[in-house]
């Protein structure tokens, strides 16, 4: 399949599209497409009225899922800057690159910042075909977890999105030297935002007797968890293709919550939310949603939602149940 979509996004490139699908900018502004929300954000704000940022996937759409056509292969070949996450969830991009290469500047996410592995914890259903050795060591960290392949949500920590952003400043000052010191104001000027956001989920967190959140849903928030030191149980990891948990995994869930005393359970954005729902209505919880920010809706996009005020809005959901407990 991935040959076939290759030979087909080839054939359109020599088809000479390119003309009637992508325009070069004429005002010599940057011309920048981002995968994923996250990057899109990001160097929508240090870029500012000095270029153009596409998202390349579309409002709404599920990244695992998602298949590039011709025309994404187009946008990619004439950005300037490519911008994307280099994880398993975007695998097409690899599609896009091996069919033509990018005439400008490509940069992964999970290239700006240091990485950790995906974690299995436990309870989680374990993936198809998946297998974890009993005998491997626990993470050191205290999430009961082994661990598996390179987590791809970097951004999910705010540390993280404010040091990604800093950096698309410099690179895209190196794309346009006159113009250097305005992208590295900009991108300043918002990754001082996301420390500010960043302070106060510390500040909220370090009030917290306990640190322990419970998923009814995928968990790609590794990150998230890492830089606030959280203990947390999940029906998925991050990058987890299943959607039906098994017995065994709802009722550890479900125990889990009833047994510490857990208020709320969560689940991501674009989810039915109905693992969760299961889960709570069993334990007597209530449910509630984490917006990871890895896609927004069409209203989402239209509204002008940044990471900066999904993260804020994230904080207040936090407030809000966790303090119940």
């Amino acid at each position: 399949m991935k040959k076939l979509l290759i030979c087909v996004l080839a054939l359109a490139l020599l088809a000479g599209c390119a003309p009637a699908s992508v325009q070069e900018p004429e005002d010599g502004k940057l011309h920048i497409v981002a995968t994923v929300f996250p990057a899109y954000d990001f160097a929508r704000a240090a870029v500012g009225d000095l270029g153009e940022v596409e998202l390349l996937l579309p409002p709404g759409t599920e990244s695992h899922s998602y298949e590039p056509t011709p025309a994404d292969i187009l946008k990619v070949q004439n950005c300037d800057l490519f911008l994307y996450l280099g994880g398993d969830s975007d695998q097409w991009v690899e599609t896009i690159l091996e069919a033509a290469e990018p005439t400008g500047r490509t940069l992964a996410l999970i290239d700006c910042v240091e990485t950790l592995e995906e974690e299995h914890v436990e309870g989680m259903q374990e993936e198809v075909g998946h297998h974890h050795d009993e005998d491997e060591d626990d993470h050191d960290h205290d999430h009961l977890g082994t661990v598996t392949e390179i987590d791809e949500h970097v951004w999910t920590a705010p540390a993280n999105a404010a040091a990604i952003t800093r950096q698309f400043g410099e690179v895209l000052a190196e794309l346009d030297s006159a113009n250097g010191e305005r992208y590295r104001a900009n991108a300043e000027k918002y990754a001082e935002e996301i420390d500010t956001l960043d302070g106060e989920f510390h500040a909220f967190f370090d009030s917290l007797p306990d640190r322990t959140i419970v998923f009814g849903d995928r968990f790609p928030l590794r990150y998230f968890a890492e830089e606030f030191d959280l203990r947390y149980y999940a029906a998925f990891p991050g990058c987890s293709t299943q959607t039906e948990p098994s017995a065994a995994t709802i009722a550890f869930l479900t125990d889990k919550v009833r047994e510490e005393g857990i208020s709320t359970v969560w689940y991501i954005e674009f989810s039915n939310h109905l693992v969760a729902d299961a889960i709570a209505e069993a334990a007597g919880a209530e449910t509630a949603m984490f917006h990871t920010c890895h896609n927004v809706s069409p209203n989402e996009l239209a509204g002008g939602e940044t990471y900066v005020t999904l993260m804020r809005g994230n904080l207040e959901r936090l407030r809000a149940h966790l303090n119940e407990r």
